[in-house]
């Protein structure tokens, strides 16, 4: 076993120091912004505003700090670059999120009082910048700190350069010395490692940024868990240039779930992170190396176990909505499929526990032969439109899926425009494959999305999955009536 030298051991020391200084300080942000909801409720209307500013600032400090933690794991050949702009910002937001509590917990004033001293007094030891102002500063600040870490686009030296200059005059303000070291490279435009350029944006990413279209609450009351094995910070080897598809807090953050391409192969990894003892640990999987399923409101991840020859729960990860659960299970599925390290994806895998299918049809769609099948969820009642490679090695691999929302109880919602072809008039579209352009299925100047079918009657009966006609030759929404698949016997190319 290779053994680290003492400066790299050194080094690492002081990585996992501020890195966990980041972890203690967002737990002191969340017990800070809760206190404040407190106060918040005994205000008066007219006194609640800036007190609303500043949680909302607190609460967003707290989500970057264990985000940096997080992606430092990821980004373990950039940690030195952040070191310093954390050993500049840490001690200045630890001071102020103490001195809030201090002014919370003055019993000799009223709660109106106690915000009146707060805002006041914090404001004017900073020059006049207004007390949620300074967290605002604080997470620009440290945007720009995660920005550089995770090679974004985004980043921005001069600004980041303003910001600091900003966070060292408070930290002079309030008796803070200078760091007495530091702790990392000056970020300066010759120190920064050259990114190589990769414009490609990989559909992982996209899944979790597009918003909600409707939101299924799911019965809830368990936590979340990540059963490991564990390692701490910087005990995880993942190679440079690995790239961040996407990050997914989850029970406010206790437990995140980032997924990774290997900076080597481009293979998809899992990292989860959660928190012992006041600390972060870190657990990593291959995702060729884990089977899904759901719970419920859960989704279960197993590993195989080589110690004990069986399959044991590696994480069980809880969702408010039905929506995102159904989001996270069809990217890795795509995930699984679509890597050329999976030995074999189980068909019981591709079953999704507490579906009902109400359709299923062949389609051309992108020029493709692909599978259409609406499902209904038993729990929450919600509909969606599920997309699947019709046939080959990625025969049953998620293409997009669509939910069906309160949109389609609208008679111009879908439109039946020749014998095969029907129009869905707002749909938007959850894509889990680089190769789909969804905007060739969208016609006409409203972008509708267009469903080719292989016979009239799988349109027809989609149609009516919807809609009945009546005799006034209008439509009417109905409740979804179970319908037995129908999929063309023998497909041929559709016409018009």
């Amino acid at each position: 076993m290779e053994v680290a030298s003492p400066i790299e051991d050194a080094g690492a020391m002081v990585d996992a120091h501020l890195l966990k200084g980041c972890c203690l300080e967002a737990e002191r942000s969340d017990s800070v912004w809760l206190r404040l909801e407190g106060l918040f409720l005994a205000l008066p209307e007219a006194n609640r505003r800036q007190l609303r500013s500043l949680i909302d600032e607190i609460r967003t400090t707290s989500l970057i700090l264990r985000e940096l933690a997080d992606l430092s794991q990821v980004h373990q050949d950039r940690v030195p670059l952040v070191l310093d702009p954390l050993n500049t910002v840490l001690p200045c937001l630890s001071r102020s999120l103490r001195d809030i509590v201090t002014h919370y917990e003055n019993r000799k004033l009223t709660k109106v009082n106690r915000w009146r001293t707060m805002f006041h007094e914090m404001t004017n030891e900073a020059g006049g910048l207004q007390l949620p102002q300074r967290f605002v500063v604080y997470n620009h600040y440290l945007t720009a700190i995660r920005n550089l870490l995770s090679r974004s686009p985004d980043f921005d030296l001069n600004m980041m350069e303003a910001f600091r200059l900003q966070i060292l005059n408070l930290r002079e303000a309030r008796g803070i010395p200078p760091p007495p070291i530091q702790a990392g490279p000056l970020v300066r435009y010759g120190t920064i490692p050259p990114v190589e350029k990769d414009n490609s944006v990989h559909w992982a990413e996209q899944i979790f940024s597009l918003p909600l279209p409707s939101r299924s609450p799911l019965k809830g009351g368990l936590p979340s868990e990540s059963f490991g094995p564990h390692r701490p910070w910087g005990h995880l080897t993942i190679p440079a240039n690995s790239k961040v598809l996407f990050r997914r807090p989850v029970d406010d953050d206790k437990i995140s779930l980032i997924a990774y391409s290997d900076g080597r192969d481009g293979s998809p990894y899992l990292l989860l992170r959660t928190f012992y003892m006041g600390g972060p640990w870190f657990s990593l999987r291959g995702v060729h190396e884990l089977c899904i399923h759901r719970e419920n409101d859960s989704i279960q991840f197993k590993r195989w176990s080589h110690s004990e020859n069986c399959s044991k729960l590696w994480a069980t990860l809880r969702f408010q909505t039905w929506e995102e659960l159904i989001l996270m299970y069809c990217t890795f599925l795509a995930l699984k499929s679509r890597n050329a390290l999976t030995v074999q994806l189980a068909t019981k895998e591709y079953a999704l526990k507490g579906e009902h299918k109400l359709f299923q049809a062949t389609i051309l769609d992108d020029g493709f032969k692909h599978s259409l099948i609406v499902y209904e969820d038993r729990y929450t009642g919600g509909r969606r439109i599920h997309v699947a490679v019709w046939e080959g090695e990625l025969r049953q691999c998620p293409v997009w899926t669509a939910f069906v929302t309160h949109q389609s109880t609208s008679p111009t919602w879908l439109k039946r425009v020749s014998r095969k072809r029907i129009r869905l008039a707002d749909i938007q579209l959850y894509v889990f494959s680089q190769q789909y352009r969804q905007q060739t299925q969208r016609k006409g100047t409203g972008g509708s999305f267009e469903l080719q079918f292989y016979s009239e009657e799988a349109a027809q009966s989609f149609k009516d999955l919807f809609y009945v006609p009546i005799k006034s030759n209008t439509s009417r929404p109905i409740t979804p009536r179970p319908i037995t698949p129908r999929i063309a016997s023998r497909p041929t190319t559709p016409r018009a």
